[in-house]
């Protein structure tokens, strides 16, 4: 339980939200929703925090701008409504987080922006420039210009790299899924929700592999993934069900909900953080 409690100090807290939680059964952006997310994010900037927002959605945006009825396939499309939801997006959130007299930037970001030793610490300092000025950073990953070299796939994996770039002590994943499971839920009646993990074994890992196959764009691998990271470089990992927003109060209360990965302490050695790029 002193884990969970120690939630309640951090200060400098990534939220992840997957585009399941940001549409509706259509798939068009649900902006009922995207409001919930802006009050609830307004109220911890309020309380003194530092957050960040790394969301999905911009597909889905432009998609729905334009009538889109299946999922564009080719690459090329794909960028091209990515550029439409880009600006819609912004304006949304913009928009919703106006109602409690918070502003908003857009970053967006490819792979080279961590990778390149320069550009990374351009990266820190913007998202750091913003905290102080109390301004809440939304994070996408640049999609209208991503290709296998620069991509980084998923916003499960941009925000683990987020929360390394802006050292942040606590990242909170929202998904359609409230933690990691021994097993897969939906065929095995006697899974049971994994509260709490020290380290990734490899039973942990197949253990996703079977729970995320189908559970947001990522799935369970990603996020995995994400917390690899993350605990390696001495940040605490949250996977909590994104339905309601205001969930994330409960994670900083320090309730049992969801799935922690706890961080290693002493990870980092000398000062040098444990980057590592997946795929």
């Amino acid at each position: 339980m002193q884990d969970r409690l120690k939630l309640k100090q951090k200060q400098k807290i990534v939220i992840k939200i997957g585009t399941s939680s940001l549409t509706n059964q259509e798939g068009a952006i649900d902006r009922v929703k995207i409001g919930h997310i802006a009050r609830v994010l307004s109220e911890l900037s309020k309380q003194g925090r530092k957050v960040m927002l790394v969301t999905s959605g911009a597909i889905a945006v432009g998609a729905s701008k334009l009538g889109y009825s299946r999922k564009p396939t080719e690459l090329s499309e794909k960028q091209a409504l990515a550029a439409i939801g880009q600006a819609e997006l912004i304006n949304i959130y913009a928009e919703a987080f106006q109602e409690y007299n918070c502003g908003v930037a857009q970053l967006l970001l490819t792979k080279d922006g961590i990778t390149n030793p320069v550009r990374r610490e351009n990266s820190r300092n913007t998202l750091n420039a913003l905290l102080n000025m109390g301004i809440i950073p939304i994070i996408n990953e640049n999609d209208t210009i991503a290709t296998d070299e620069i991509e980084i796939g998923d916003n499960d994996t941009l925000s683990a790299y987020v929360s390394v770039v802006a050292d942040a002590d606590l990242l909170i994943i929202l998904s359609d899924i409230d933690g990691l499971y021994s097993g897969d839920p939906r065929i095995d009646p006697n899974a049971k929700i994994i509260h709490k993990v020290y380290d990734l074994t490899k039973e942990i890992e197949d253990s996703a592999k079977g729970a995320g196959s189908s559970f947001s764009t990522g799935g369970m691998v990603t996020k995995i993934a994400a917390a690899r990271l993350c605990i390696n470089n001495e940040i605490d990992m949250v996977i909590a069900k994104g339905d309601d927003p205001a969930i994330v109060f409960e994670v900083l209360e320090g309730k049992d909900i969801g799935t922690l990965f706890v961080a290693k302490e002493g990870a980092i050695v000398e000062g040098q953080k444990n980057y590592f790029f997946f795929g």
